[in-house]
């Protein structure tokens, strides 16, 4: 395998996990897909269509959001929004990131293997 080729893979390896924590963390207020997907490109979050709509499923299905549809406009839009399980492992995970975030700075910060 091509360097390229498995480096692509580890990014994606590494960021999976972050965008978890990006979706729960920009759902302070009900959002719906779309609106989500625009906040997290404004605060610099890289996230495909196709990666977020599934997400979103995923973490409805696992208890941590839940949604609600809006008829009243001309569109139907569904809002997400954090569930109270969604709200306490949203700050467990936040804690568990800072934690994580501090033990690779100091490991980064270190000089080079040779």
């Amino acid at each position: 395998m091509p360097d390229d080729e498995l480096l692509q893979g580890l990014i994606v390896d590494l960021r999976r996990g972050t965008l978890v924590l990006a979706a729960l963390s920009s759902l302070g207020e009900p959002k719906y897909g779309y609106s989500l997907l625009t906040d997290m490109a404004g605060q610099g979050i890289r996230i495909e269509a196709n990666t977020l709509y599934p997400l979103l499923r995923r973490l409805e299905g696992q208890g941590l959001l839940q949604s609600r549809w809006d008829t009243a406009e001309s569109r139907p839009r569904k809002y997400y929004s954090l569930s109270d399980r969604g709200r306490a492992l949203h700050a467990r995970l936040k804690e568990e990131w800072q934690l994580m975030a501090g033990e690779m700075e100091r490991l980064l910060g270190k000089e080079e293997p040779q």
